[in-house]
């Protein structure tokens, strides 16, 4: 983030610099001078002075144009750089010659304009699109800082930096606490949640011999791990150095603007060369010259320069406004030609959490519900949470609890109105020698369900099946992405079973389970090896990889800073539904960009050759200074028709109601300020 906001502060600091002294070159311009009545406005040395100022605006607020045109030419990818490059420096350094050398009419006034234009452009572009590369910093933000290393035979522990920590060391976990780095169980009993590392929804037993991942959140239970692996060795540390790879070697495609750039820029190049010929056959070097440099100028329209950078920059407020976060301009432009939509499942398509779908009881409900509450409130799993929650929607009230106790890996236990109340899995039932409901069990397991038992005085007194909730929207939108003709296909760290469930009630053709984050992003650069234009939509750090390898990718707005910083397009709501919202408001925003392209240069279609002197013999010959006023009135013209995107802004703040709207722009205002 520091380095795009330095990026920033480079292009603020050279425009204002430059358009300050833009003003008195302006003024000692004699085509300016003569245009506005200011032929008494002479200073000793005019030319000279004009040439200082002009240089200065060239080698200071051109050098950034001068470096992204040698980038553009080393990578063989000619643009918007290539065209400003070549159109400013043919154009001073032939100003400069008609000052010492030739006799002639310079271009100083055109180059100043041209740069100030530029920059303020790319200025505009850069505020509107600030903040794509910040996931690296977000993923060394899992990690845990400090770990309790455990020392001599009598189980002291000391505190040191995770850094510190080498292979064989063996740490102490807390409940709560996350797991410091890579390595295996040697002693207790707990649940892990690893939903947001690896896409498991449920949170995994832990036991002696069980391996768990750094960054990880340790349950209910206290934990002793060896240590395996540090530093570069770890789970997480290879995500990073995936995403890393992915971030360096991600298509460097060139936008609409880039595109129309490099074709205008051959364009010019050719005629101008064409000009230069012809009229030195004819007349003399020093017009042929003037005619090319023309050709040149104009061919660098300075409104080619905002025709996109204003439209991002209003369709990302109006995208604002519906919870969409526009991070990356290319994406933008990409969402409307996707035809294969790739969804993660855990708090993606679902919601990341726990909820009882099904209640088996073999006492009265609302007792097993009060008991089952009753011991589970104290306990801090995300299994406990949800039978809690789900009882206080039944409106049932939770009773006195006595000697508690949590059992890690199996459950809970307490004494509710003199009951021995035993809550648990199936580990639970088979420590108290107890015999499942086999047929039960299995049913509510093929549908992907959790399941819990409730045991009362040693008698099973019935079953809860928790699942993962499915978005009220998912299947709405992937309904309507299939009308259009979109793929959608589902990608998953979670289990066989938990992903079946979802896969049939959304209707999803295509699925795999058990995904490990670099899996992801091969999986997407399968399909683009294939054709097909993917976006990823995914919320956890096992989907970092797969959004950045995308060509659009899609961060829900409450997933981990990782997704959200990966991402080229973040949907602050939650909302799934916005993804067609957003290929909505981009297909505007193209069209749009179209027409401003077309305004932009489409004056060069006339302009330029009558520059190079097609009518010359019909007395028609375009002046330097004609050229220049026709490319500010397309400035104008493109500023216009950028504006007009405001009447979907108006349609889409009327559609919302006023707290729907407000609630948008808070949420917007948090995720830019975790940016």
């Amino acid at each position: 983030m520091e380095h795009h906001e330095s990026h920033l502060q480079v292009f603020k600091h050279r425009f204002y610099v430059c358009l300050i002294l833009t003003v008195p070159v302006l003024l000692l311009s004699s085509t300016f001078q003569s245009w506005l009545g200011l032929t008494w406005l002479q200073i000793p040395y005019q030319n000279l002075v004009l040439l200082v100022l002009s240089t200065v605006i060239y080698l200071y607020g051109g050098l950034l144009f001068l470096q992204g045109m040698a980038n553009e030419i080393r990578s063989r990818q000619l643009g918007m750089m290539t065209l400003i490059g070549t159109a400013i420096s043919v154009s001073f350094f032939y100003s400069v010659t008609t000052v010492l050398v030739l006799t002639g009419m310079d271009f100083f006034w055109e180059i100043a304009t041209l740069i100030d234009i530029m920059l303020l452009g790319h200025l505009i572009e850069i505020k509107s699109v600030l903040g794509a590369s910040c996931s690296l910093e977000e993923l060394v933000k899992v990690m845990p800082t400090n770990a309790h290393i455990i020392q001599g035979e009598s189980d002291q522990t000391v505190e040191m930096q995770v850094t510190q920590l080498k292979g064989g060391d063996v740490v102490l976990v807390r409940p709560g606490e996350k797991i410091p780095s890579d390595g295996i169980v040697i002693e207790g009993k707990t649940s892990v949640n690893e939903a947001l590392l690896t896409g498991e929804s449920i949170p995994l037993q832990k036991q002696p011999d069980s391996k768990v991942i750094g960054g990880s959140i340790n349950g209910e239970g206290s934990l002793k791990v060896r240590i395996e692996k540090t530093g570069e060795e770890t789970y997480l540390a290879q995500v990073m150095k995936l995403v890393k790879q992915v971030q360096e070697n991600k298509s460097r495609t060139q936008d609409l603007a880039n595109r129309a750039a490099a074709l205008l820029f051959y364009i010019a190049v050719v005629i101008s060369a064409i000009t230069f010929v012809v009229w030195t056959y004819f007349f003399n070097v020093s017009m042929a010259l003037e005619r090319a440099v023309t050709v040149l100028v104009i061919a660098c329209p300075h409104a080619l320069g905002l025709a996109v950078p204003l439209v991002v920059t209003l369709s990302t407020s109006i995208a604002a406004k519906r919870g969409i976060l526009i991070r990356d301009k290319k994406a933008f432009e990409q969402i409307k030609d996707v035809n294969f939509v790739v969804f993660d499942k855990t708090g993606t398509l679902t919601e990341g959490k726990f909820s009882v779908n099904q209640v088996i009881a073999y006492v009265p409900e609302r007792e097993l519900l009060a008991k089952t509450m009753s011991v589970e409130q104290n306990s801090k799993h995300a299994i406990a949470r949800a039978i809690v929650n789900y009882a206080k929607e039944c409106d049932v009230k939770a009773l006195k609890v006595e000697d508690f106790m949590d059992l890690p890996g199996r459950g809970t236990y307490g004494k509710v109105e003199g009951d021995e109340v035993y809550v648990g899995s199936l580990n639970l039932l088979q420590e108290l020698q107890l015999k499942a409901p086999e047929e039960v069990f299995y049913h509510l397991k093929s549908q992907g369900s959790t399941v819990v038992f409730t045991v009362i005085n040693r008698k099973i007194a019935g079953v809860l099946a928790l699942s993962d909730r499915i978005r009220p929207e998912s299947k709405e939108v992937t309904v309507k992405l299939k009308q259009q003709g979109i793929k959608v296909y589902m990608l998953t760290g979670d289990s066989q079973e938990g992903a079946q469930a979802v896969v049939k009630e959304l209707g999803i053709d295509v699925y795999f389970t058990q995904v490990l984050p670099n899996q992801k992003a091969n999986r997407i650069k399968e399909l683009q090896s294939k054709g097909f234009r993917v976006a990823m939509v995914g919320d956890g750090i096992n989907d970092a990889p797969a959004l950045v390898t995308a060509d659009v990718g899609i961060a829900i707005g409450a997933g981990t800073d990782v997704a959200i910083e990966s991402a080229d397009i973040v949907l602050v709501k939650n909302d799934l539904r916005t993804i067609l919202k957003v290929q909505e408001i981009a297909k505007k925003a193209y069209g749009k960009m179209t027409q401003n392209l077309w305004w932009a240069a489409g004056y060069n279609i006339a302009a330029i050759p009558l520059a190079a002197g097609v009518l010359y013999r019909n007395g028609v010959l375009l002046p330097p200074s004609l050229g220049a006023l026709f490319m500010s009135l397309s400035t104008v013209i493109v500023a216009v028709n950028s504006q007009t995107l405001r009447k979907y802004d108006t349609q889409t703040s009327a559609s919302m109601s006023e707290n729907q709207t407000h609630d948008m722009l808070r949420n917007d205002i948090q995720v830019n300020h975790s940016m």
